[in-house]
Formats: C-alpha cells, sequence, structure tokens
C-alpha cells in the first residue's frame, strides 16, 4: 500500500486506536444527532442555524457544537459507559486550533468521580502513543497535575480563590492594572470570568508551554459551566482540562445533576449571551428532560481529536484544506 499523504493515515491510525482503547474498556460506541433544537449553551461559543436552501426558511434547528445534552440524556435511560467520535461546528474564525469544523471525541461514566476520567485519560495518550509509535516520547514526558490555585501562585504568586469570595470585581480589576500592566484592560467593569481569562490567558498559558502535559483542576466556582462544585470546598468546581506544551486538548466535568440548579445556571447564561451577542437559543429541553428523569454521579469529558494527532505526531489533519 503506498500512501501519498502520511498525515491521512496518522489521522485513520489514531481514529481506529481510539476505539479500540475504549472497546476494550467496555465503553459502548454510540451515535448522536449532528442536527439538534439546541445546540449549547455556553455564552462565548456560536452556533450554526440550519436553513432551507429551497426556500429560504429557516428550520429552527442548528449544527450542534458538542454531543453533550444528548450523550447525558443516554446517561438517564441508564447507559453507563459510553464514548462518540464524530464532527462538531462552531461559528468562529478558522486558525491552527480554531476551526468552524473539528472532530470531538467525548466519553462519560456513570456513577464515577472526575478522578477516573483523568486515570481514562492518561491510559487513552499512552495507548494512542503507542500505536503511532510515539510511545517512547510520552512516556518520558509524566503528565503534572496541579490545581488552578496552584498554577496561579507559581506564575503569578496571585491567590486566584481570593477572588471568588473575599473581593469585589473592581479589586480584582484594581490588582491587575496595578500588577499586570502588559494586559490589556477595558475601561468598563467586567465579570470574574472575563477577569480570570485575561490573566489566564495573557499570563498563565504562555507558560504551560513547557509542561508536555499538565492537568489543571479544580476551576473557580464563577467557570462552573455544567460541573458541580466541591463539597469541601465551594470556591472551587469539580473540573479539569488537560493542556500539551500549552495547548488546551480537553475539558472534564464531575456532572452536575440538579435541574433547578442547571435551569437557573442556563437562564443566567441565556440573559448575557443577549446582552452581548444579541440572540437567544432555544430551551435545552432534552438536557431538562434527562434531568427530570435523573443522572446519577457522572462524569465526562471533551477532547480534540484533531489536537490530540498534532501533539502526538505533528501533523495536521488532511481535511484542513477542503
Amino acid at each position: 500500500m503506498n500512501i501519498k499523504n502520511n498525515n491521512y493515515l496518522e489521522l485513520f491510525t489514531l481514529q481506529k486506536a481510539v476505539r479500540d482503547f475504549f472497546t476494550n474498556q467496555d465503553f459502548l460506541e454510540v451515535i448522536t444527532p449532528p442536527m439538534v433544537s439546541n445546540p449549547g449553551m455556553e455564552v462565548h461559543i456560536h452556533p450554526f442555524e440550519v436553513y432551507s436552501k429551497k426556500d429560504g426558511r429557516t428550520l429552527n434547528q442548528y449544527l450542534h457544537t458538542s454531543p453533550e445534552f444528548h450523550m447525558k440524556n443516554l446517561l438517564s435511560e441508564g447507559f453507563e459507559k459510553i464514548f462518540t467520535m464524530s464532527y462538531c461546528f462552531r461559528d468562529e474564525p478558522s486558525s491552527s486550533l480554531h476551526r468552524n469544523q473539528f472532530v470531538m471525541l467525548e466519553w462519560y461514566r456513570l456513577h464515577a468521580n472526575y478522578e477516573e476520567i483523568m486515570n481514562d485519560l492518561e491510559k487513552l495518550i499512552l495507548f494512542c502513543s503507542s500505536k503511532l509509535k510515539r510511545e517512547k516520547v510520552v512516556q518520558q514526558k509524566a503528565i503534572n497535575k496541579k490545581t488552578i490555585q496552584e498554577i496561579f501562585q507559581e506564575v503569578l504568586n496571585l491567590d486566584i480563590l481570593e477572588f471568588v469570595e473575599n473581593k469585589s470585581n473592581q479589586e480584582f480589576k484594581q490588582v491587575i492594572e496595578e500588577n499586570y500592566k502588559d494586559v490589556p484592560l477595558p475601561e468598563e467593569e467586567l465579570s470574574f470570568e472575563d477577569y480570570f481569562f485575561l490573566l489566564f490567558l495573557n499570563k498563565i498559558e504562555p507558560e504551560l508551554k513547557k509542561y508536555p502535559f499538565i492537568i489543571l483542576y479544580e476551576y473557580p466556582a464563577p467557570l462552573k459551566a455544567l460541573s458541580s462544585l466541591k463539597k469541601e470546598d465551594p470556591r472551587v468546581c469539580e473540573r479539569f482540562e488537560l493542556y500539551a506544551n500549552g495547548i488546551e486538548l480537553c475539558n472534564c466535568f464531575q456532572e452536575l445533576s440538579d435541574l433547578n440548579e442547571q435551569t437557573q445556571r442556563f437562564d443566567e447564561q441565556a440573559i448575557l449571551k443577549e446582552q452581548l451577542y444579541q440572540y437567544k437559543l432555544p430551551e435545552a429541553r432534552l438536557l431538562y428532560n434527562a434531568l427530570e428523569k435523573g443522572i446519577p454521579r457522572a462524569s465526562g469529558i471533551a477532547l480534540g481529536i484533531e489536537r490530540l494527532l498534532m501533539i502526538l505526531t505533528g501533523c495536521e489533519n488532511p481535511f484542513l484544506t477542503d
């Protein structure tokens, strides 16, 4: 077999390795519909709306930004270990790291803590690297683990959790103005999340390049998204992300299962999205129905396959030019 473009071979080998890994762990591969009534509620993630070219009418459907809601619906039906690997779609500027159409791997464990997903992740990376013949390289690059509080103290000598409970957003802004003058700040007061990411993207993320792999966990509570708060310390949420050479690869939640809390969070996000971007999305009825049926303690993660391919092999997605 004479393959002209080795990037195809690497991508398809990685795809097969992922499936083999989860099948060997007794996970069930599932499919979810890419065209949905609610594509996801994140404030700063924008979906593509579907319309009929025949008559120009909108169909009240969107291309999903993640299969998350349908995966959680399956958890509510009693599926315990599931994964899916398919395309997701986000209306954002394209770059080497952000694309409108990309391959997402998601897997979920019912009756599990997110530490189990951490273990899955480490084993998955080693398994895939062995199939791609990069095992020795990955074995030499251990995965570090730090809390968000620890990484902020290490890089900036700043206790980020002080601003969750004891300080105002105005005080947060003042600290940035006085100590990190190279961080661009607008005049108007922002949310905690905005100030956090101004520091994280400008100060923390560049320092992550020195870590071949690092897991950052226990994000501040205002960044909880769809994750649960830590009972022992409600200033933080049960969420982690993996970075490789400064590139974010995945995002994991200990899943929120309280319907009232989830509804409140989505209502707040919907108001903010309309204020910032002047559009509304339909109610996340599928997820609400799943939470009404009941989802036991569960954890789940989303991982970008093309980014993993780039980290493990240096190859880009061969479909990029399409």
